[in-house]
């Protein structure tokens, strides 16, 4: 008898839809599911609970790669250090400032200003100085939500970005099967990156977390992640399909097919019925974005202008010539999904709810702890 016939999918989805958390076990039997009958109506139960929480509303992230030069060598990253076949480029104050403004005009609801760990700023005393001054200086002149992906940086960093107002820090685990982040991130400490994103909400800042999928993780280890997640609090969560990158040790091991993203996906709309999961146009372009939508995502990220010269991560160039990678030109499959970009004002909205129900339960926690104290 398969381990699965015991559970019923309508009534695992019925669960999830008005009764409250699925556990574990059938966590794990809807990541497993394979019929293309069953996974749509996970699909439609997915949808239907980000119309609880979101109605019709989408949210769209700008992407800003502003340094491609990396100190790290992941085994699944084109950027790695020692790949020496890809593009690098350091953008100039200028021209990551021009970039912002014209992303800020395209209509997007967020900056997202990301790098590697680059040498640049990570092996020169007060390197990351001229990092927070961009940064400043972009969020003076667009006012716009930011988020900022610079890997792990020294915990005051962390502090100064908060002080200047960022409302967003990324850093991605990418699996939290310990062995198994030792074999994608190389030479680093798994406990020193996921410390991050704790300093990181102790501090204020909403944070991102990542899983990749497709380089050896099991189904546990994804339902891992998903308690990890939990714990952390994380305010949005990521996943992405593995591509191989030319010039690394991953570039022959083979890619996932699509649908182990957007199983992922649904599953995580379902486990995290408020929170933000981005559908990435990094991995398979404008062409994947209409399933990513329809298994439950919120936000679309990765969205590229052309003539910046600036590049995505797993695909780095797919859709952004074109100018299809643009708010512009997602709008028709949103509108063709009867989806809607939303309002500016309801995505500032929601990142000061979440402001503050992270303040009242940081309240709560220190008065348990000083009531324990006294006791």
């Amino acid at each position: 008898m398969n381990s699965t016939d015991r559970f019923c999918l309508d009534e695992v989805l019925d669960k999830a839809l008005h009764r409250g958390p699925i556990d574990r076990a059938e966590t794990l039997y809807l990541l497993g599911l394979n019929e293309a009958a069953e996974i749509k109506r996970l699909f439609a139960a997915a949808q239907e609970v980000r119309h609880q929480h979101f109605r019709n509303e989408v949210f769209l992230y700008g992407f800003l790669y502003f340094s491609t030069w990396c100190r790290n060598d992941c085994a699944f990253c084109n950027y790695r250090a020692s790949n020496r076949l890809c593009p690098r480029y350091r953008k100039t104050d200028a021209e990551v400032i021009e970039a912002a403004l014209s992303m800020a005009d395209s209509g997007v609801h967020l900056l997202d200003l990301t790098m590697g760990e680059d040498p640049f700023y990570y092996e020169k005393e007060n390197g990351f100085a001229p990092l927070l001054r961009l940064v400043k200086e972009i969020k003076r002149q667009t006012s716009l939500p930011m988020m900022v992906s610079p890997g792990a940086p020294p915990d005051a960093v962390l502090k100064e970005l908060c002080d200047i107002g960022v409302e967003w820090y990324a850093c991605y685990q990418e699996t939290h099967n310990r062995k198994l982040f030792h074999q994608l991130r190389l030479h680093q400490s798994y406990d020193n990156r996921i410390r991050k994103k704790y300093e990181a909400v102790r501090l204020g800042l909403l944070v991102e977390e990542g899983i990749l999928s497709g380089v050896g993780e099991s189904l546990a280890d994804l339902a891992d992640s998903s308690d990890v997640m939990k714990e952390l609090g994380a305010h949005q969560i990521r996943v992405m399909n593995f591509v191989p990158q030319a010039g690394t040790p991953m570039q022959d091991f083979p890619p996932p097919p699509r649908q182990r993203e957007l199983v992922i996906i649904a599953v995580l709309r379902l486990l995290f019925p408020d929170r933000l999961i981005p559908a990435s146009l990094d991995v398979s372009g404008v062409k994947g974005l209409k399933e990513k939508l329809a298994a439950g995502a919120n936000v679309v990220t990765s969205l590229i202008l052309p003539r910046t010269e600036m590049v995505g991560v797993a695909q780095s160039t797919l859709d952004v010539s074109e100018g299809y990678r643009t708010v512009k030109g997602i709008t028709p499959i949103l509108r063709e999904l009867g989806l809607a970009k939303a309002d500016p004002r309801d995505y500032r909205a929601w990142i000061e709810k979440e402001r503050k129900n992270r303040s009242a339960k940081v309240h709560s926690r220190e008065t348990i702890e000083a009531q324990t104290r006294c006791g």
